[in-house]
């Protein structure tokens, strides 16, 4: 059986670019590549030619989440797994293969309705050193572990984690979170090096965004403290307040970004532990204590 390797580009809806394009480059440190198509630009975080898409538009969402697996090999092995499992694709047209800029895609849905793309042979631009779009200490952490991990909104949580591990992801609940007299057990995957790269539950319901975060981590400290400062400088409405996650050790926080959902920017998270073990959250006494925001401990 193979696997994808890592989640290696994500595109998004925005229908207010100039803010999301300031937002990006003066908040997030993304460098923001123009290449003179109306309808989108493209942010990097390393030499990839790109790790997040904006496509211009009105969802204000998740367009696409894009898997990568090793080659051309294992790209033609994912399709048979998938045929077998009865899992319906097409395999993209070069124009959509270069329009991603990749050898070859994919394209799918999960049991969610999210649009999932599986791509081999990501265009590197070697000669193209990343440039952040303000001011850093140090790089945001890629590498092995691509660019970072989302939540997502998946009604059947049981579906969707029969279809991740037809991916090649392995991995389960990692919380109890009780929320009054329920109790939430999100589902994290991981396929790297990474504590997960896609988590999800049933949050209820059918409304609102399909994405509820992306988490970009930084390589040295002194850039979340950076960027703390610069979303409490600009009023930008806090998520989750500082503080360190049980299950990936990462310590980090949540902002919104202008699409209405958030981002978490984080630091030190361990790598995956290839083992199950599972941590509790009493989420209506640490919105009491911390006054809205999440200590994550």
């Amino acid at each position: 059986m193979v696997g994808v390797t890592e989640l290696g580009y994500i595109g998004i809806e925005v229908s207010n670019p100039q803010e999301w394009k300031t937002f990006a480059t003066e908040v997030l440190g993304l460098e923001m590549a123009d290449e003179g198509e109306a309808d989108r630009c493209y942010l990097r975080m390393d030499y990839w030619h790109h790790r997040i898409v904006m496509h211009v538009g009105t969802g204000d969402d998740l367009l696409y989440l894009g898997f990568r697996v090793a080659g051309g090999e294992e790209f033609r092995e994912m399709q048979r797994q998938l045929a077998d499992a009865g899992v319906g694709f097409r395999v993209g047209s070069d124009e959509e293969a270069a329009e991603r800029h990749v050898l070859e895609v994919l394209k799918l849905t999960d049991p969610g309705g999210n649009p999932v793309e599986i791509f081999h042979g990501p265009e590197i631009q070697a000669n193209k050193p990343f440039h952040p779009g303000r001011r850093m200490h140090g790089r945001f952490k890629t590498g092995a572990g691509g660019l970072g991990h989302c939540i997502i909104r998946q009604p059947d949580p049981n579906a969707a984690y029969r279809f991740y591990t037809l991916l090649g992801m392995r991995g389960g609940i990692e919380y109890k979170m009780r929320m009054g007299k329920q109790v939430a057990q999100p589902v994290f995957m991981h396929c790297n090096e990474r504590d997960h790269t896609v988590a999800f539950f049933d949050i209820g319901g059918t409304a609102g965004p399909r994405l509820n975060h992306i988490m970009l981590e930084v390589e040295n400290f002194d850039d979340l403290g950076l960027t703390y400062e610069i979303v409490t400088e600009r009023k930008i409405p806090l998520v989750m307040g500082l503080g360190k996650h049980s299950n990936d050790q990462m310590y980090s926080f949540y902002f919104k970004n202008p699409s209405g959902w958030a981002f978490e920017y984080g630091w030190g998270g361990r790598p995956a532990t290839y083992q199950s073990e599972y941590f509790v959250k009493d989420m209506y006494r640490q919105a009491v204590a911390g006054g809205g925001a999440e200590p994550k401990r």
